[in-house]
């Protein structure tokens, strides 16, 4: 039995990507990188290309009838992944501009052919294929001559050892085209617009010899070129559970409330109306962390995060303490948002995390990913619980007093512990009360209790006694109990 060849994975230089292939990007493979005009084709070649192309490995990029190879060169200079000292040098371009507008197939595939034989190249691209299809079926070209074509084309490419890509725009993957059939790998690139906003999406339709990461994986063209976001596969359970230690809130009387504190690895909702103390408490959470040494990280959703960081907590992030993740990026989707949290996780060991608050994090959100917003809080939650850390997540919720919720998006049922806030009126004035009502596999308190907000730090009081209907906002004076006579009293 011969030998298992091993095929080599080559780094793409493109962020996340490598991710989504599994570890890399199939040497000698006969690609294919399509979708809509403005998807980011051209971008993603061109960046593969310069991490890729060296002395060793020197990268062919033919042009057809696009634009001309200046004009492209102008734009994609304007990346940081672009090296001026690479042209000419091992990479070249070739205009194929001539022999493609006759549409002569063989003409095209011979001055191909030409020009890899002189160069040797290691990395050969053609942009725009579909011109050259285009071309040749001006002329009446069959789609066995255009399958021929690109067989050949792959055959040759294959049998000099190049990876090759082709560049081409394509509306629809139910294309009757014969590249389909024969590229080893497929990159299809997407728009989606939904009202005011544009995400861009990639999804690995195909790749021989390699189970790559499934579904759609949104990116992001920014100066440093494409960045691929990959969606967080499910988590898998490593170990067996194990009773958790307690973690202490930084709230007094709060750890009493919660049975000792919150277990390490819980998520715990806090919900309450506007001005409730929600980011306070959040804020105590992450400070009591970092007396006990443990990195804490926000990430924060609202309109003028700075404004909301009570001064302690400012303190330590000024000390490096405690990371805020403030994305003033439009159009987020759950991927971004979860790369960026989970990479300062890993980079900082963080033990405790921050939600502030999901009402801000859904507007965040590009419009396309608020519709499944509850499956997105789903693998959210998940994934961090994969991370071992402790999650705090804030949710604005209106005090409706004859409906009793504890969250807007019916995703309750996802976290192990909630505490919710309401506001009272009693005598005229506003009382806040706080109450654990949630707190899996644990004893907790069933009390409602008063809380005030003194200096930007949170004192639970004690329960109203004399007071009843608290949970309907306006609670009565208990009426005294007469004493009833004995019917032998005299």
């Amino acid at each position: 039995m011969s030998p298992r060849v091993t095929i080599n994975r080559l780094a793409t230089g493109v962020p996340g990507l490598d991710v989504v292939l599994a570890g890399g990007l199939p040497e000698f493979s006969f690609n294919l990188i399509a979708g809509p005009p403005g998807s980011g084709k051209t971008t993603l070649a061109h960046q593969m290309m310069f991490a890729l192309a060296s002395a060793e490995r020197p990268a062919i990029y033919f042009t057809v009838l696009g634009e001309p190879s200046l004009k492209m060169l102008r734009y994609q200079q304007q990346f940081e992944f672009f090296d001026a000292d690479a042209i000419n040098r091992h990479v070249r371009f070739i205009n194929l501009s001539d022999e493609a507008i006759g549409g002569d197939l063989e003409l095209v595939l011979s001055r191909i052919v030409s020009e890899v034989q002189k160069a040797g190249p290691g990395l050969v691209f053609v942009d725009s294929f579909r011109s050259v299809m285009m071309a040749s079926a001006g002329e009446g070209s069959s789609v066995n001559e255009l399958q021929a074509f690109v067989q050949q084309l792959g055959v040759q490419m294959t049998s000099w050892q190049a990876t090759t890509f082709l560049i081409g725009e394509y509306f629809s993957e139910s294309d009757s085209n014969p590249v389909f059939t024969v590229a080893d790998g497929i990159f299809w690139l997407r728009q989606s617009v939904e009202r005011n906003s544009m995400v861009r999406k990639l999804e690995i339709m195909k790749m021989r010899g390699q189970a790559t990461l499934p579904g759609l994986h949104t990116f992001r063209i920014g100066p440093r070129g494409v960045t691929v976001f990959a969606a967080a596969p499910p988590p898998v359970e490593t170990s067996p559970r194990v009773a958790p230690s307690r973690l202490p809130m930084g709230v007094p009387h709060l750890d009493e409330m919660m049975g000792g504190g919150l277990p390490n690895g819980y998520s715990l909702l806090v919900a309450g109306p506007s001005g409730s103390g929600k980011s306070i408490l959040a804020n105590a959470f992450l400070a009591e962390g970092a007396l006990h040494g443990e990195h804490g990280v926000m990430a924060s959703f609202e309109q003028h995060p700075t404004r909301m960081r009570s001064p302690a907590l400012t303190h330590l992030v000024e000390a490096g303490r405690v990371s805020i993740i403030d994305s003033r990026a439009p159009d987020l989707s759950i991927d971004e948002i979860l790369l960026l949290i989970i990479t300062e996780i890993r980079a900082t060991g963080a033990r405790r995390v921050v939600i502030d608050s999901l009402s801000g994090f859904e507007l965040a959100l590009a419009p396309t990913f608020r519709n499944d917003f509850r499956e997105t809080l789903a693998r959210m939650v998940s994934s961090l619980a994969a991370e071992r850390v402790t999650v705090l997540m804030t949710s604005e919720l209106e005090d409706r007093y004859s409906d009793l919720r504890f969250s807007p998006y019916g995703t309750a049922f996802m976290t192990d512990a909630i505490i919710v806030q309401r506001y009272i009126e009693v005598d005229s004035r506003l009382r806040r009360m706080m109450a654990v009502v949630k707190l899996r596999g644990s004893e907790h308190s069933d009390e409602l209790r008063e809380f005030t907000i003194v200096d930007g730090t949170i004192a639970i009081g004690n329960m109203l006694t004399d007071q009843e209907g608290l949970l309907g906002g306006r609670p009565t004076r208990k009426r005294a109990v007469p004493v009833v006579s004995g019917a032998n009293d005299v």
